[in-house]
């Protein structure tokens, strides 16, 4: 099907897509403008994928401060270059980034960095409460392990609901803007201080 420059237009304002790219989404998908965002966003995620293992050594350490200085955040994000780390979208992310820890305290980046001390304090304690439930044992194991994934999706940052959007986590987040951008992009680290506590 042939689509107009006015389709591949506006898919290229809605989605900041290249010009061609465009053009393909559209003809794939025979002229259906939403149809090709989302074929636009499927196929820029698994780009995104493929970056992964390229080096992100660009990007910023954004500060935010909330409550009138009582709550402090560091959050590193990185890219792969200065370019992008300079991006409006970038910069936005970065500071979103830093209002979700400064909001939501996650003790972990992501649930590989859970020590396997405290997943199994976790998984005893969840025992406990399921034994006193007096659930079936078969199902034991069904509910501890959903209480865990509980855990993860509270505890580590990249797993939280974005706290402006809470349909998507984190991790959506950043492979959307990698997508977008075109480069891999990684929280590296966070820190979250709040007045009076160690």
């Amino acid at each position: 099907m042939a689509v107009s420059p006015q389709q591949v237009k506006e898919l290229r304002e809605r989605t900041g897509a290249g010009l061609m790219d465009c053009k393909r989404a559209l003809e794939e998908c025979g002229g259906n403008l939403e149809a090709a965002i989302e074929s636009l966003r499927k196929h820029g995620i698994a780009m995104a994928a493929k970056r992964e293992a390229r080096a992100a050594k660009q990007g910023k350490i954004e500060a935010y401060l909330h409550a009138g200085g009582k709550i402090g955040v560091l959050v590193e994000v990185n890219c792969e270059t200065d370019f992008v780390a300079r991006t409006e979208e970038f910069q936005a992310f970065a500071h979103d980034v830093a209002m979700q820890v400064a909001a939501q305290q996650p003790d972990y980046l992501v649930r590989e960095e859970v020590p396997q001390a405290v997943i199994e304090k976790e998984k005893e304690i969840y025992r406990e409460q399921v034994a006193k439930e007096g659930k079936p044992p078969q199902v034991v194991d069904r509910i501890i392990q959903g209480r865990l994934e509980k855990f993860f999706k509270e505890t580590c940052l990249m797993e939280q609901a974005f706290v402006k959007d809470p349909d998507k986590d984190i991790e959506t987040l950043r492979k959307e803007l990698a997508a977008k951008l075109g480069e891999n992009i990684q929280v590296r680290r966070f820190v979250r201080f709040q007045l009076g506590q160690a």
